[in-house]
């Protein structure tokens, strides 16, 4: 049982690790319905989230608007670039 139980815990540790931020950061040229309307398209985002999002980008200057593997973020940042967004995978 202890053994099983030390490698639930390692295989966790390691998804947490390999986990990384997608990062959207405020501008003054993209409108907050160009924010939020992308959001939805690129990250599949719901309406709520993707509005939410884009409040915080506003006021804090920043927001991570996905998580996950580098492999999995990397489209979906050069997608936000290429619509005029700036964003990073951290």
């Amino acid at each position: 049982m202890a053994q099983v139980q030390e490698n639930y815990k390692t295989d966790i540790l390691e998804q947490l690790v390999d986990e990384m931020d997608l990062i959207v950061y405020n501008d003054d040229y993209n409108t907050f319905d160009f924010v939020i309307e992308t959001l939805e398209k690129v990250c599949k985002h719901e309406p709520e989230q993707a509005v939410q999002c884009t409040w915080i980008i506003h006021f804090k200057g920043k927001c991570s608007v996905k998580r996950g593997s580098y492999e999995s973020l990397e489209p979906l940042c050069t997608a936000l670039l290429d619509r005029g967004l700036n964003a990073e995978i951290e």
